[in-house]
């Protein structure tokens, strides 16, 4: 009838402006810490704190649909292996099983059981009943954060449904990581393409290996996770393309290989020992007799220019950029020395990649021009014939939550044109003296060898031992409420996580005494400046750290007055540092700093 049928639209609408009042409403939830981020970094961070504060209210907020970050089990693949290996990259609370001979190459291993550990981490660390994953809200995505006295606002959204929330809390942590936010490149005429175009963070879970329909495929980009791509592509029985920028960039990547030598099983166990850190010149190795014969005098940097040249050497004698092919292999040479780390890459995981990519991948130098249907045009007019492009572009900042105005605030990357002319020139001054004392410490980096470099468009970070805003830091120990972990580009973030938190929890419970805001200001500086003659374009950041793993873990736990990581000397100096050695760290904190309610 006409009046049942009122009625039940009449019940349709209210249903409509319910869900739309319901979709929209913001619920306010208070707690005693607010984490940003699920990844390695987020997950320790709220161990770490649960242990020490067993009853607090805390809470993780993450935008992807599962734990892990990186790690997760969305963005894995068959090839995906770690750069870390076994013994090494776990907490030291919780050994990872090991995993089975056929996912174990030299110790590394597949990253899958990275991903199974993690799982099993967040639900097997518990409190009041409550594990680390019923703490975990996924798919939802902050959108703005505010301080108000002493309460942080945080506003946020779920992905799927776009309801709102808003959360307060006097202590928030910033564990969004460095690789959330894929970097999509500008591919004019995408809408044309009718193919597949994918970002490296959602190639674990897509088709484009499996599916009948899509048999060439296109990479574009010149790291790690572009050469994953072409050799899982090439062993998909798919035929591939390998793009690589011509201009506006630092050249294609450089990959080592993983064996070691002597006692060390592989590369890696050499890259986590004191001795093989003070072969890279760094203050945070140090500055004593040691580092001063390799760094300072003309003995030492003439050995240790031979050193790293060797290393080069060996690393393209591997690879055999000059072999006679018809591919563009050659292409793919680093554009400088592996010293300097001007480029993205890192450990070979398979021994067969440099002829595989060689003997299958057909490889350009080229800006895109554009995406027409079922190609590719590059702007030389060549025309590659494509079926799907996938994109390793790297990542854009995780902090995009933070106004420019709260960026400038904190000391994060914020633009360089709309930097106060005051604050530039106080920056400009402290890191005109840090650079001198960079160069008069190290006399190698003064001259770097030709390279290209980007233009900076934003500050570096400024953090306080990249983890405490400047703006906080100096003030009275019951003001501090922001901390950002993960924020730094190392070789395993297991171990540094570890570190970072502990310091985290001295610095925002008012444990940690800091030194005035004029030597904090200084040391922030010269990390800058030091990064920039170092790590070249890539150190324009301010945050890289690539063989500086161990001098940072040592510089902040020497902060908090921590040592029981300390093997004795000759282990300090040349045994690797296994996940294990960290053991001790949480009852020597505890102990040190009056914990009384400790979890166990």
């Amino acid at each position: 009838t006409k009046t049942s049928t009122w009625i039940r639209s009449q019940q349709l609408e209210l249903k409509k402006t319910l869900l739309g009042e319901q979709n929209t409403m913001s619920d306010a939830n208070e707690v005693d810490v607010l984490i940003i981020g699920a990844g390695i970094s987020g997950v320790f961070a709220a161990k770490c704190y649960l242990d020490l504060n067993p009853d607090a209210r805390l809470v993780i907020l993450d935008r992807d649909s599962c734990v892990g970050g990186t790690w997760n089990s969305r963005r894995g693949y068959d090839s995906f292996w770690t750069q870390w290996t076994v013994g090494t990259a776990e907490f030291s609370d919780q050994a990872m099983p090991r995993p089975p001979d056929e996912d174990v190459y030299l110790e590394f291993f597949k990253a899958k059981h990275t991903t199974k550990y993690i799982e099993s981490y967040v639900d097997t660390h518990s409190y009041n009943d409550r594990t680390l994953r019923d703490r975990i809200q996924f798919s939802i995505e902050v959108q703005s954060v505010l301080k108000s006295g002493n309460e942080w606002t945080v506003c946020a959204k779920e992905i799927i449904s776009g309801m709102q929330h808003t959360f307060k809390t006097p202590k928030l942590i910033i564990a969004s990581g460095l690789t959330s936010i894929p970097n999509m490149p500008s591919l004019p005429g995408r809408e044309n393409f009718q193919g597949q175009v994918l970002h490296h963070n959602d190639f674990g879970s897509s088709n484009v290996l499996t599916s009948a329909d899509i048999q060439t495929i296109t990479i574009i980009g010149a790291g790690k996770s572009s050469a994953d791509m072409a050799y899982e592509a090439v062993k998909a029985g798919k035929k591939v393309n390998w793009i690589l920028k011509a201009t506006d960039t630092t050249g294609p990547g450089f990959f080592l290989s993983p064996k070691g030598v002597g006692p060390y099983k592989n590369a890696f166990e050499i890259g986590m020992t004191r001795v093989a850190a003070t072969f890279t010149p760094s203050f945070m190795n140090g500055i004593n007799w040691w580092t001063k014969l390799l760094h300072s005098t003309g003995y030492g940097v003439k050995l240790m220019s031979s050193f790293w040249g060797t290393v080069d050497a060996d690393a393209r004698k591997d690879a055999n950029f000059g072999r006679e092919n018809k591919h563009g292999f050659e292409k793919l040479s680093p554009h400088s020395p592996i010293f300097w780390q001007n480029c993205t890459g890192g450990l070979l995981n398979h021994e067969d990649f440099f002829d595989t990519v060689a003997e299958n991948v057909q490889i350009y130098s080229g800006d895109v021009l554009g995406l027409e249907a079922g190609l590719l045009r590059l702007q030389t007019g060549e025309a590659i014939p494509s079926d799907a492009i996938l994109c390793g572009t790297g990542w854009v900042p995780s902090l995009q939550f933070f106004t420019e105005a709260q960026r400038r605030e904190f000391g994060l990357p914020h633009l360089v044109a709309d930097e106060p002319e005051k604050e530039k020139a106080h920056w400009t001054s402290l890191e005109a003296e840090a650079d001198r004392k960079t160069l008069a410490t190290f006399p190698q980096l003064k001259n770097p060898p030709e390279h290209y470099h980007k233009t900076a468009t934003h500050t570096p970070y400024r953090l306080y031992r990249h983890i405490a805003p400047l703006s906080e830091s100096s003030m009275a120990a019951e003001e501090r409420s922001i901390v950002f972990l993960g924020q730094v580009s190392v070789g395993n973030y297991f171990p540094t996580v570890e570190c970072q938190a502990l310091w985290a929890m001295a610095y925002l419970d008012g444990k940690l005494t800091l030194p005035s805001k004029e030597e904090q200001e200084k040391g922030v500086a010269l990390f800058t400046a030091w990064c920039r003659r170092r790590y070249l374009s890539n150190g324009e950041e301010g945050n890289t750290m690539t063989f500086e793993l161990i001098g940072y873990m040592d510089m902040l736990l020497g902060d908090m007055g921590l040592s029981s990581h300390r093997k004795g000397w000759f282990k300090d100096l040349f045994a690797p540092m296994w996940a294990k050695d960290l053991g001790g760290l949480r009852g020597e904190f505890a102990k040190k700093y009056g914990y009384e309610k400790v979890s166990k």
